[in-house]
């Protein structure tokens, strides 16, 4: 009596502080996913278990039905669990052995799949409810999911560390349905391995923040194929705030004469990119070095990828290098994608060649060709310029022979 007493007060607590958060994602007049739910549940139950400790797990283990044999009741003062102490409770639970000096089965499970302890521990840091998992109804089974999909089990370790929230999703409710909604909008599903890979958080969004982005992505004029290919190549873009970064940047490119579309399907993870601390400074290096607006927009057009690269690290140095070529400003103009290749192992070693044997080619032609189609378009230049010069020697030698009488 003493103990339903105790857990009836403690309830009516504890469901108002959940109440009150379910009813915070109710007013945003969407449905509560998955994780969410339990976001909110977690708390909740932790209290119940630090107030009532192993007698709650009793309760819990035979309802509806009181425990079988009664334990003595000794009153628990309630304690409040800081963010940190879950971390460390967490981190605990993964790295305590059990009586024969083992690991917790799941632990194990995970190491033999790649992973390190201290893997495990930094994943549990970051999530703490991945400690908690159970082995056998949540990770070994999106474990084996993933193998089936094509993901190597070397990239495994990789894909858990980014999302280890996925071991705590349904594959039948959420997981499996959420891929068929999003290849109903376009993902190759013989991509998936490569999908996942690449951002696994994609599988953990609601069906309305995905919505949200492809409404974006069509309201810039792309096409249903097009937002398809985009998922599928750079998922990421989901993750991103669609009024606080995708829009802001769209206006941003907008203001260079860029076509937005275009630049979506050729570089979208362009829009990733903070427009103070990266969009700006690429802008106005080019202005500050007698570039306008008009070039810059054409520029990016051609070459989504200008402005992901770093101003010291990539745009300077090669720069200072292009200004010892032999060609005007404007070859960069039609040709940006200069900037993506590397200075020391493809730009000075060919720019050097073509210096050697003392002829003009484009500077496309220089960079962009195979070593093979290079090779050969490099000799059919040296070979035209000597044929030039051994028929304007043969014509300056007919001009300088005496006339017959």
């Amino acid at each position: 009596m003493q103990l339903q007493q105790e857990l009836s007060t403690s309830r009516t607590f504890s469901l108002t502080t959940l109440s009150q958060g379910f009813i915070q994602f109710i007013n945003l007049g969407r449905e509560l996913t998955t994780l969410e739910i339990r976001d909110a549940l977690i708390p909740y139950l932790e209290s119940l278990r630090e107030e009532h400790g192993s007698i709650l797990i009793d309760l819990l283990e035979n309802f509806p039905n009181p425990p079988g044999k009664e334990k003595p009741i000794g009153h628990v003062s309630p304690s409040y669990l800081t963010p940190e102490s879950k971390k460390q409770r967490a981190v605990s639970r993964v790295s305590e052995t059990g009586p024969a000096g083992q690991l917790p089965p799941h632990i194990l499970y995970l190491i033999d799949l790649g992973m390190d302890l201290e893997q495990i521990k930094g994943i549990t840091r970051k999530f703490p409810a991945f400690a908690y998992y159970s082995l056998e109804r949540k990770i070994k089974p999106v474990v084996e999911f993933l193998l089936d999909l094509g993901i190597p089990k070397s990239d495994l370790p990789t894909v858990l560390t980014k999302r280890p929230q996925l071991c705590g999703i349904s594959l039948s409710e959420n997981l499996i349905p959420t891929m068929t909604f999003l290849e109903n909008l376009g993902v190759d599903k013989r991509q998936w391995a490569k999908v996942i890979y690449r951002f696994p958080a994609l599988l953990t969004y609601s069906r309305q923040k995905v919505e949200v982005t492809v409404d974006f992505l069509s309201e810039m004029g792309l096409s249903a194929e097009s937002i398809g290919k985009i998922l599928t190549r750079y998922p990421n873009i989901v993750s991103y705030n669609v009024d606080d970064k995708l829009r802001p940047t769209a206006e941003y490119f907008r203001s260079l004469g860029v076509d937005i579309a275009i630049l979506l399907h050729r570089c979208p993870q362009t829009f990733g990119l903070s427009i103070e601390a990266n969009l700006k400074p690429v802008t106005e290096f080019f202005l500050e070095r007698g570039y306008s607006i008009e070039d810059i927009g054409t520029m990016i057009s051609r070459y989504g990828a200008l402005y992901t690269f770093s101003l010291a690290e990539n745009v300077i140095p090669k720069w200072e290098f292009f200004l010892t070529m032999d060609y005007p400003k404007q070859e960069l103009v039609k040709f940006p994608q200069y900037f993506g290749y590397s200075l020391e192992a493809r730009i000075k070693p060919r720019y050097a060649l073509v210096k050697e044997a003392g002829v003009k080619l484009l500077l496309n032609q220089v960079l962009s060709l195979s070593y093979h189609n290079f090779d050969k378009a490099l000799k059919t230049k040296i070979k035209k310029m000597h044929s030039y010069r051994a028929s304007s020697d043969t014509n300056s030698c007919q001009d300088l022979q005496p006339g017959i009488e």
